[in-house]
């Protein structure tokens, strides 16, 4: 436990500050049902967040993740609705999944192989993904999926544990040991302190860093496919501004944005901060407009802790 959540003390105190004063402040934050909620809100931004930690861990960023979920979730719509091509549930998932991670391997490539910026390469691919998902339906919304399917997010299995918040845990478990005890999730770390003495040493880092990209794609289409059970619905909107929150989660958690620092562990936190302060500034009867500027400051002040460690090493 100590390797997986090393270099995350700060952001958990943080969070457990944060939990300790809408515990005072709020009579329904500390309840099992409320923590149940939080637990359900998080879930898509969770499983984003574990792909944008792997990308940031090699010294890159992906914006496209927003526009990837929405363009995976209208696939898996398109695919897979009676109104559409009508091919059953199991293939429009598999289309979508296919697609999301083609989208992450294109910038990936427009990266490692035209060398644009990774900034500037999955800001394109932001902005194509986005027209794509409008395209498919002309910018209009799906509705009406199988009942099996929207109960993966509604039952509670053991009761508290639904199927969506389960697969997020487990992701989060699978990726956190193989970055600390596999080789290739050791040579991400290389990678991201320096490229070229990391293929100095034998890393392939351009193969590493096309499948990273690809890795975070699938993992953003399958949030919009958790997204897509929890509102019974796909619409081409879905995800704008999600790419913000899933790298302020990261950042949050203790990850650094020039890479080779960061850790599963401690995006888990970060994604627990946000959905935390988003709830409890709900229960407190903050407004929308407000709780953006709360989030705005938050995600300041992590990323200058972050400027302040790396200058203090």
């Amino acid at each position: 436990m100590s390797a997986l959540f090393a270099g995350t003390m700060g952001p958990l105190i943080g969070l457990l500050l944060l939990c300790l004063a809408l515990t005072l402040t709020t009579d329904t934050f500390l309840t099992v049902r409320n923590i149940l909620n939080v637990l359900d809100q998080i879930t898509v931004l969770g499983i984003m967040a574990i792909g944008m930690t792997l990308v940031i861990l090699i010294g890159g960023i992906d914006l496209s993740v927003g526009s990837v979920l929405a363009l995976a979730a209208m696939v898996m719509g398109f695919v897979s609705h009676p109104d559409y091509l009508n091919l059953g549930l199991a293939a429009g998932v598999v289309a979508a999944l296919v697609v999301a991670g083609l989208c992450g391997l294109v910038s990936g490539l427009l990266v490692t192989v035209t060398r644009l910026p990774p900034f500037i390469a999955t800001l394109a691919m932001m902005s194509v993904a986005r027209g794509l998902a409008n395209m498919i339906t002309d910018g209009s919304q799906i509705v009406g999926f199988p009942d099996w399917f929207t109960s993966l997010s509604i039952i509670r299995h053991f009761g508290f544990l639904s199927v969506t918040v389960g697969v997020m845990m487990v992701l989060a478990i699978v990726f956190a040991i193989f970055l600390n005890y596999r080789a290739t999730g050791r040579s991400l770390y290389a990678i991201g302190g320096s490229a070229e003495v990391a293929r100095l040493s034998g890393i392939p880092v351009k193969s590493l860093t096309n499948w990273v990209y690809a890795i975070c794609g699938v993992l953003a289409g399958l949030a919009g496919i958790v997204l897509a059970a929890r509102l019974d619905s796909v619409q081409p909107s879905s995800g704008l501004g999600y790419e913000l929150d899933t790298i302020a989660a990261v950042v949050i958690g203790g990850a650094s944005l020039s890479g080779g620092v960061g850790s599963i562990g401690g995006t888990a936190v970060g994604v627990l901060i946000i959905g935390v302060l988003r709830n409890g500034l709900n229960l407190l009867g903050v407004s929308p407009f407000i709780q953006q500027v709360v989030i705005g400051v938050v995600i300041a002040l992590a990323v200058a802790s972050d400027t302040w460690r790396r200058r203090a090493r």
